[in-house]
């Protein structure tokens, strides 16, 4: 099979593209480096020819909820009119566990990026994933009040990216589900102990104090929102295991 993957050279799309190949199926990565651009619509026509399946692992640095909104609509709007032209068999979109219980923010553009989804004449299947180990990291980097790194509270069952990316590829390559089981982690975690577990391993001795962060969405994370349902499918790798493996 010929695959497309958009978001190919980000957090989880890299990892989709290595399953794809390990899978025996041929990948096509969708990336701005290699001439596509999803918002314009540019060179999606000429990416997706003999394309059978695409999975959307796209990804926009905003919280705002309008810009997300507007992003992953024109984005995966774009795509899915794209992969129709070229007669594609699946499209498979990665999407985030509780998101409809907490929509606000980054996770408005979701559900709107969902709806478009469900409203496309093709086959589709849409995974929803809980936040990857890499998470951790990224809070680390962004959450601070000055010089200080501070650790968001959430409960969270991270999940390794590279799982997620083998799940997308298998999917794929097989009929549409349409809303999939959900991918989580093999276990709960406490958010900010994940970060101070980061800053540690980065090398990082200061303090790193724990804090509720103003918002709807970390207030819903905080509830246990983000959390999968009795019925998700579990990954192996727990973030003890990813992060000791860094």
């Amino acid at each position: 099979m010929k695959i497309a993957i958009a978001g190919g050279t980000g957090t989880v799309g890299r990892p989709t593209v290595d399953a794809v190949r390990a899978a025996g199926h041929e990948p096509v990565v969708l990336s701005r480096s290699g001439g596509v651009d999803l918002v314009a619509g540019d060179g999606l026509d000429a990416a997706l020819e003999g394309v059978d399946a695409v999975i959307d692992t796209v990804n926009v640095s905003t919280l705002d909820a309008d810009a997300a909104t507007e992003f992953f609509t024109t984005a995966t709007g774009n795509l899915l009119e794209a992969a129709h032209r070229a007669r594609a068999r699946h499209v498979v979109v990665l999407s985030i566990v509780g998101i409809d219980r907490m929509a606000y923010d980054y996770y408005a553009g979701k559900v709107a990026q969902e709806r478009v989804v469900e409203a496309s004449p093709l086959p589709w299947t849409i995974l929803r994933a809980t936040q990857f180990h890499e998470f951790a990291g990224q809070l680390y980097d962004r959450a601070k009040l000055g010089p200080l790194h501070v650790a968001p509270r959430a409960r969270v069952q991270p999940v390794a990216a590279r799982e997620v990316g083998e799940h997308l590829a298998a999917i794929a390559a097989g009929p549409a589900l349409g809303r999939a089981r959900d991918l989580a982690g093999p276990r709960e975690e406490r958010l900010d102990d994940m970060v101070r577990s980061y800053a540690r391993r980065t090398g990082h001795r200061g303090w790193v104090p724990s804090i509720s962060l103003p918002g709807a969405q970390m207030k819903g994370m905080r509830a246990g929102y983000a959390l999968p349902g009795a019925d998700a499918v579990l990954g192996h790798q727990t973030f003890g295991e990813w992060l000791a493996a860094r």
